[in-house]
């Protein structure tokens, strides 16, 4: 028998060696909770939307019910109320003095457009794009009455075509409203529940984190929420003063529709640096089928609206609007659409406030240590 060789004997770990492999461990561990949270946020993004929504209804009622609680010495519950009844109040003196006007000429005004594009088209030899059809859509709705006609029985009876498209752009159009209605109630639903609660609910949030970050991210939320509101009260005030110009201007010049074409303007403005541009196109289509007189000083209207509201009204709201670079603004207008849709262009404004309110005092200031001026700080409550 060969005398066989005794093995080592296996090597023991040494506390470096099992600190470095722990440290490795959590690291990777770390990431992918970070990615697993990443794609979960993707995934909710409709509802995270919807969220926020509910903070700026619920900033606009507690805004609402502020002169009731300061000047009238409420408590915050009937204050509430008696900010959200007068909400309700204006929207429903609105309605019955303008609400049946606003609607004839909100018809008028669509039954318009369209001959208007095929004025500008005819006049100055452009293809503009349908945007009242949606592509894929047709044609699966031509499709679909095909098949239900048999075939090429659907060629031969034309009218099944067309009832089998309109069926559908209003089965398709009556499913966006009913989507948008469904998110403007759980949007008013949640804000009720948290502007009844303010203070709770940002207690919640906060004790989430450790005890160390709590003062710094309890500071953040109230600067953000008066951000927040100042935003909301001067955006407000620039829409009824844009509204009201564009409306009186219209009148003047003859546009029909004026009513109408200053309520459309009103609400562009809600979104930030397009949100004029978009405003002005109606007016300025019908003006095109009015003689290129009439598109001249129709032009002329919206310069001297945006020139008003950026030289007289937004130093007026400056003291209570986010001093946010325009740049970045129109690069959150582009940002948030892409992510979140129709919804996004809405809210882009305020998204960019919070994220702002956020690098100037978490990053700049208490991370980088440099001075920096942050929205809403200080702000009365």
């Amino acid at each position: 028998m060969t005398d066989r060789q005794p093995s080592p004997p296996p090597e023991t770990a040494t506390p470096e060696g099992v600190a470095a492999e722990a440290a490795f461990l959590r690291r990777v561990l770390i990431v992918a909770a970070v990615a697993a949270l990443a794609l979960l946020l993707w995934a909710v993004r409709g509802a995270l939307l919807l969220l926020f929504g509910a903070v700026v209804v619920a900033v606009l009622l507690v805004a609402a019910a502020r002169p009731f609680r300061d000047r009238l010495g409420l408590p915050h519950g009937p204050a509430l109320a008696a900010g959200g009844a007068s909400v309700l109040a204006v929207l429903a003196l609105a309605t019955w003095l303008v609400g049946s006007e606003v609607r004839t000429q909100v018809t008028e005004l669509a039954q318009r457009l369209p001959d208007a594009a095929r004025a500008l088209e005819s006049r100055f030899g452009i293809d503009l794009p349908d945007l009242s059809r949606k592509e894929g859509q047709d044609a699966a709705v031509e499709a679909a009455s095909r098949a239900a006609a048999g075939g090429g029985a659907g060629d031969a009876m034309p009218g099944l075509s067309e009832i089998g498209s309109a069926v559908g752009r209003i089965a398709a159009f009556g499913a966006v409203v009913l989507d948008a209605l469904s998110a403007l109630l759980l949007a008013v639903v949640g804000a009720v529940y948290l502007a009844a609660d303010p203070a709770g609910h940002r207690r919640g949030a906060v004790a989430l984190l450790p005890k160390a970050q709590q003062r710094r991210a309890e500071e953040f939320l109230e600067a953000t929420g008066n951000a927040l509101n100042g935003w909301l009260l001067a955006t407000l005030a620039s829409m009824a003063a844009v509204g009201l110009m564009v409306g009186l201007g219209a009148w003047a010049l003859g546009l029909p529709a004026a009513l109408a074409l200053g309520l459309f303007a009103a609400l562009a403005e809600i979104v930030p640096v397009v949100g004029p541009i978009i405003g002005a196109v109606p007016a300025l289509l019908l003006a095109v089928g009015a003689g290129l007189g009439t598109f001249a000083w129709t032009a002329v209207l919206f310069l001297a609206v945006q020139q008003v509201e950026s030289n007289l009204l937004q130093p007026l709201l400056q003291k209570r609007m986010a001093d946010v670079p325009p740049v970045l603004l129109l690069l959150s207008v582009v940002g948030v659409g892409a992510v979140f849709g129709i919804g996004g262009l809405v809210l882009a404004a305020p998204i960019t406030v919070v994220a702002f309110v956020a690098v100037q005092k978490l990053y700049v200031r208490e991370t980088l240590g440099n001075p920096a001026e942050v929205p809403g700080e200080g702000a009365g409550k």
